[in-house]
């Protein structure tokens, strides 16, 4: 289910304030709604971070597809658009504090963990174009694949960019800079 954008702006503020420690309780404040009637509309807090994970894909999917659709882009820069896209209301999210959910909620963890890894074929396809048109070096996409989809599950399972205070959007923003442009210099 897709949260409504007004459960989905407390739930990120709830996150930036308290981490994955907040509370329905914290959530219903928040709101301005009674705990009941936020029960009404979310089963628990395990319901509402499942349904958090469907709305912040969602939105990026949705992101992704204008990026392709924006014909002012050339093919290099959709990809390395399309790497990175976060919509704008999830860039204020500290992606560093996820890495407590891989413990705490590993049944969501595992659902993030999926999304990452799925729906990658937009992206394939402005890959092997590139590679058609001769914009990017031929690679083994499985491989490149392999590479964006472990980092971000490295940023988000494990504590290393919080303990080197480096953003989750500065650290994806390096990861596709140095993939995209090699790191040997010419």
């Amino acid at each position: 289910m897709i949260l409504s954008e007004e459960i989905m702006d407390g739930v990120i503020a709830e996150f930036n304030d308290k981490n994955l420690k907040f509370t329905m309780n914290d959530l219903a404040k928040r709101l301005g709604i009674s705990k009941r009637t936020l029960y009404e509309n979310i089963q628990d807090k395990n319901t509402l971070f499942l349904d958090a994970v469907d709305s912040v894909f969602f939105n990026i999917k949705e992101s992704e597809k204008k990026i392709i659709e924006d014909t002012s882009l050339d093919i290099v820069e959709k990809i390395k658009q399309i790497l990175i896209v976060l919509p704008q209301k999830y860039r204020t999210i500290d992606y560093r504090q996820l890495y407590e959910l891989k413990i705490k909620y590993p049944a969501i963890y595992k659902k993030v963990e999926n999304r990452i890894e799925t729906d990658w074929e937009p992206t394939i396809m402005l890959l092997e174009q590139a590679i058609d048109e001769g914009r990017v070096k031929k690679i083994d996409i499985p491989v490149f694949k392999c590479i964006i989809t472990g980092s971000i599950e490295h940023f988000i399972s494990k504590n290393t960019l919080l303990e080197n205070n480096i953003t989750y959007q500065q650290a994806l923003t390096e990861l596709i800079e140095i993939v995209m442009g090699g790191i040997i210099k010419e």
